[in-house]
């Protein structure tokens, strides 16, 4: 690789606001806010909309459709050979 065109691999906290969750992780994501973390060390935060802790996929809320409503619909208008 060459040197001096690559951006900096530091470790970054992503924080979810909504959610009251944040995680610790590494990125090249850059921030002028910082955060003191449980290990005492300050890091860069930054902030996300959507994280696992509040999108409705991964905590369980999400909306189930009535595909099977559709598909009698779609049967019955185009008919099944």
């Amino acid at each position: 690789m060459k040197k001096g065109i690559h951006p900096d691999y530091r470790p970054v906290v992503f924080r979810d606001p909504s959610a009251g969750f944040a995680f610790l992780t590494r990125s090249t994501a850059t921030s002028t806010k910082t955060i003191t973390w449980e290990d005492g060390n300050t890091y860069p935060v930054i902030d996300v909309d959507v994280s696992s802790a509040s999108h409705p996929f991964y905590t369980g809320r999400s909306r189930v459709l009535d595909t099977a409503g559709r598909v009698e619909r779609f049967n019955q208008r185009y008919g099944r050979a």
